[in-house]
């Protein structure tokens, strides 16, 4: 579909728009797709969010919802862009052999993701340990792991626990710790309306499960509200 430079006529009153913003809008994409100088984004995702408006009980063809299909449909593709990524892409060769034996740690990776239940944001911190066993890895690959996982429709659960099978998966450490602590707005701002309850999930494998090193890896992260 080629780009829309220009908005189709609308049923509005336009001079109630102030001028400069007038300009802006009829300079920008419509629910068609996107300007010249932007990335195309997927027509179902457009049609289904302009779907959701209409039986919200919203006028798509407001002016403030002109372009809101297409900044949906761009929106999605980036949180729920864990599906295509490759770990091993990722992690780029940044997988040394080294001699180090005691823990790695790298705590409070903030992270965003979407309950797939309600398709609502929950969002937090990650905590990841292990302990290598002849290899380590690039500390900016353990949040870039995360991100891998957190970018998908989720439950916290099993987000933590891929986590920590990815890190066995390509390192075969001694032992991995990996802790999730979020808040859920499924929760918050809906349903039982908790603001002030977030949720603890763990994943411990080898060495992690033996409490000495569990003990040290517990207190080494802390505990604290988000």
């Amino acid at each position: 579909m080629a780009p829309v430079k220009t908005l189709p006529e609308r049923t509005l009153d336009l001079e109630e728009i102030p001028s400069g913003e007038l300009d802006e809008l009829l300079a920008s994409p419509c629910t068609m797709g996107a300007a010249e100088d932007e990335v195309e984004s997927n027509p179902r995702l457009r049609e289904a969010t302009r779907i959701l408006l209409e039986e919200s009980g919203e006028d798509p063809e407001r002016v403030g919802l002109w372009r809101t299909p297409h900044r949906v449909a761009r929106s999605w593709e980036f949180l729920t862009s864990g599906y295509t990524a490759n770990i091993e892409k990722i992690l780029n060769g940044a997988v040394f052999e080294e001699k180090y034996d005691e823990m790695v740690l790298v705590k409070d990776i903030d992270f965003f993701s979407m309950c797939e239940h309600h398709l609502l944001p929950f969002y937090g911190r990650v905590h990841i340990a292990y302990i290598p066993n002849g290899k380590i890895v690039g500390l900016s690959k353990l949040p870039r792991i995360v991100e891998v996982f957190a970018r998908r429709l989720q439950v916290q659960e099993r987000m933590t626990r891929q986590i920590a099978d990815t890190i066995v998966e390509y390192l075969d450490p001694v032992g991995v710790a990996v802790v999730c602590e979020a808040r859920h707005l499924c929760m918050m701002m809906r349903g039982v309306e908790k603001q002030n309850s977030f949720t603890t999930t763990s994943a411990m494998h080898g060495a992690f499960k033996q409490p000495q090193t569990r003990a040290e890896f517990m207190t080494l992260i802390g505990t604290k509200l988000l």
